[in-house]
């Protein structure tokens, strides 16, 4: 069954998503980003979801993390909870 870990920023506005993506695509830490502007809970572990399988996600984030190149960020991508950037770090098909 695949397999992937991957890590989020979650934020309320498409706007600030953009903005965190070029500060990381600038230079940025992505684990420093998620601690100092994500909502969700695991901005406290650098915004990492651990391993998870498809269907333990939301559809949205299911259909990038499963089909994203590896350690590239994507979005914004936006689900009911906001707007999420995600990179998928690792993931086994």
């Amino acid at each position: 069954m695949a397999k992937a870990t991957a890590r989020h920023i979650l934020v309320a506005s498409e706007a600030k998503c953009n903005e965190l993506k070029a500060a990381i695509e600038g230079g940025a830490d992505f684990a420093q980003v998620a601690k100092d502007n994500s909502t969700c809970p695991s901005s406290r572990d650098g915004g990492s979801l651990g391993s998870f399988g498809p269907g333990q996600m939301v559809k949205e984030f299911d259909t990038v993390v499963f089909s994203a190149p590896i350690n590239v960020v994507q979005g914004p991508v936006k689900t009911q909870f906001g707007f999420h950037l995600l990179e998928v770090t690792s993931r086994q098909d």
